[in-house]
């Protein structure tokens, strides 16, 4: 449903940010914010900072970037209206109501989840009466717990054609509420209607917020033409959006900081029962984009668990192409792969839940299982041959949506080939080799600009074997000194015209070190200016600063900024977007610092070795770098309060 702006904001006032976040990170106030650490990344140092007075948390460690709600989005998995719903309930407020036809709707929908519910609680009592002795029995064998089977509510359907029918009658539910949540199956064709899961056993399918709309059974006979049927469509069930036991995964799936997605219930159930309540299964069907997408608000890279055998792995093959199109930085896929003839029940009933932690920690990463689905068995004796690879791993690269994914998988693809046209073979887990992080970025010499994104057979130099790369050049690393770089000037020029922030965060301005002599001394100007017990203005500020002996400096600065392009460090921006900004870049300017320390390290051991490891980290450095000084602003809602839209940040 849509929500009033009113009354999102009502709840907005009454939560402040930081009582929302505190739930989840520890908040510590540092003037008019709170930082913490990261809730999305792990880390030492704090990055995290939370702004009452602006109504929104910042990340600078991964970016994110959001209200209360986004927040509970993010991190427990929610959808909109339901973090809306939670909210509220802390505000003490009560949700609005719906408009009438919406109004009856939901109602209607209220009476079937009642029949679900009431269907529930029948199938747990036939599976402790004496004709569900066969239910249990399999339960037993199968060594699930009676602890188990109540948190998943498992039942047993029956052997009476019409018991359900005739408990839910008894209850005043119609004939038609029972078709319509799909427990009783009705037709022109069929005289009299009947039970749809009597003799199976029962699986509970719940959704998010654990109310049950669908049920899984598994045929307990021998010979039954299905051995699992599920609920049909209905108005609260849709397989392709539902995901076995996605509700109760959910919370342990973010603690974790990982979810498991394996084939079955009774995997599911193992599982949990194991120690891995963070696991969940699709409901008979391949992976959908709907299930991608719940799984991506558990973690960032879910594990896929699939069979070793030939229809384990074109399963995970139907997972790779469903994801391509969806791929975003940091959000990706894993696939571990069970030995032949196992399923997760198997391998820890037979080596114990440590077996699998361990297979699961050797999970392949997505970029790996692509590469082997293409090439592994292949004949590329011919230039032909080799020329029909590349082109299908072209047209594979163009369903990846998100340019800066695209790049990578370009960049890492060109590094595979090169392997693969010299005679070696890349390990798909080896850095480098599949792991989209520092290693296996972009790499010298190959080229971004082709159709493709890739050209492995481009010469390259680095340090020692020919010209730096002209971005290099101009990074303020290898710069003199003496010079300015357009990242420290950017700062100083957000400070010249928003001084205010001079005097909100005075202790972390004073810890930035510049590169350029000068503007240290500025920067301590600017401290001692602010410290006055007068508020200045950013013309009065920037006048008294070019009458000191800053003067050649602050006009050092304005040389340097040539364009206008970070407009948050212009005259005008809003304060919520100016700070935003200004973290952004003194974020980047922190790194950029860090590494130069290790450059002068990876200098000193490439010219002292001269060997292959060495090399490599200054060509990974070299990367980072280029990464660094090419690296824009682009955070979500940032630019909103100054009029600009989304599509112009980037």
């Amino acid at each position: 449903m849509r929500f009033d702006q009113s009354f999102l904001d009502e709840i907005r006032d009454r939560l402040p940010v930081s009582q929302v976040v505190s739930k989840r990170v520890k908040l510590k106030r540092q003037g008019r914010e709170f930082i913490g650490l990261s809730p999305f990344k792990q880390e030492k140092t704090p990055s995290f900072t939370v702004n009452d007075q602006k109504g929104f948390y910042h990340c600078f460690a991964s970016g994110e970037h959001g209200d209360i709600f986004k927040f509970l989005q993010v991190t427990e998995g929610l959808s909109f209206p339901e973090s809306v719903e939670r909210l509220a309930g802390e505000a003490g407020l009560d949700m609005p109501r719906a408009a009438p036809g919406e109004e009856q709707r939901e109602r209607g929908r209220d009476r079937l989840r009642d029949v679900m519910e009431e269907a529930c609680l029948y199938f747990e009592a036939a599976l402790k009466d004496p004709p569900g002795g066969i239910a249990r029995d399999y339960l037993r064998a199968r060594g699930v717990t009676a602890e188990t089977q109540d948190a998943f509510r498992i039942g047993y359907g029956g052997r009476d054609r019409h018991g359900l029918k005739e408990h839910l009658a008894s209850k005043d539910f119609t004939a038609g509420e029972m078709v319509t949540a799909g427990v009783v199956i009705a037709g022109d064709d069929i005289p009299v209607s009947y039970d749809r899961f009597r003799e199976r056993l029962i699986f509970p399918i719940r959704d998010s917020r654990g109310k049950v709309i669908a049920f899984g059974g598994r045929a307990l006979a021998e010979g039954v033409k299905a051995k699992y049927v599920n609920s049909p469509e209905t108005p609260l069930f849709h397989k392709r959006s539902v995901l076995f036991n996605m509700g109760a995964a959910r919370q342990a799936a973010y603690e974790k900081a990982q979810v498991i997605v394996v084939e079955g219930y009774m995997d599911v159930i193992a599982l949990a029962q194991a120690g891995f309540p963070n696991a969940v299964a699709p409901l008979g069907t391949a992976l959908t984009d709907d299930q991608l997408k719940l799984l991506w608000r558990m973690a960032a890279e879910p594990v896929l668990c699939f069979d070793g055998d030939e229809a384990g792995l074109r399963a995970a093959y139907r997972a790779v192409d469903t994801a391509l199109p969806l791929l975003e930085p940091g959000r990706s896929l894993t696939f571990a792969f069970m030995p032949h003839g196992q399923d997760p029940d198997d391998l820890i009933a037979g080596q114990g839940a440590g077996a699998f932690r361990a297979f699961i920690e050797k999970a392949r990463p997505l970029a790996g299982v692509l590469w082997a689905r293409e090439v592994e068995g292949g004949d590329f004796a011919t230039p032909e041959r080799r020329a029909a690879l590349e082109d299908r791993l072209a047209e594979l690269l163009r369903k990846i949506t998100s340019k800066r994914v695209r790049r990578h998988y370009g960049d890492d693809i060109a590094e595979r080939l090169k392997k693969l046209w010299s005679g070696g073979r890349p390990d798909p887990r080896a850095p480098g080799g599949g792991r989209m992080g520092r290693n296996s970025a972009r790499r010298p010499g190959f080229d971004r600009k082709t159709a493709h994104g890739f050209s492995p057979n481009r010469q390259w130099n680095i340090w020692g074997q020919g010209p730096a790369s002209e971005s290099l050049k101009q990074s303020a690393l290898v710069r003199g000194r003496s010079q300015i770089a357009s990242r420290e000037a950017l700062i100083l020029h957000t400070l010249l015209n928003h001084p205010w922030l001079v005097e909100a965060h005075p202790e972390e301005i004073a810890e930035i070190r510049f590169e350029n002599v000068g503007l240290n001394a500025l920067r301590d100007a600017m401290l001692n200016l602010m410290s006055c017990d007068k508020p200045l203005d950013s013309e009065a500020f920037r006048t008294q600063l070019s009458q000191s002996e800053s003067g050649a400096a602050v006009a050092q600065v304005e040389r340097a900024i040539t364009h206008k392009s970070d407009w948050f460090a212009e005259p005008g921006a809003a304060h919520c977007d100016v700070e935003t900004g200004w973290r952004h870049i003194l974020a980047l300017h922190r790194k950029s610092v860090e590494l130069g320390r290790e450059l002068e390290a990876a200098e000193r051991a490439y010219q002292s070795e001269e060997s292959e490891t060495a090399l490599e980290r200054l060509n990974d450095i070299h990367r980072q770098l280029c990464d660094l000084d090419g690296r824009e602003a682009s955070i979500e809602g940032y630019g909103a309060q100054s009029g600009r839209s989304a599509d112009s940040v980037s």
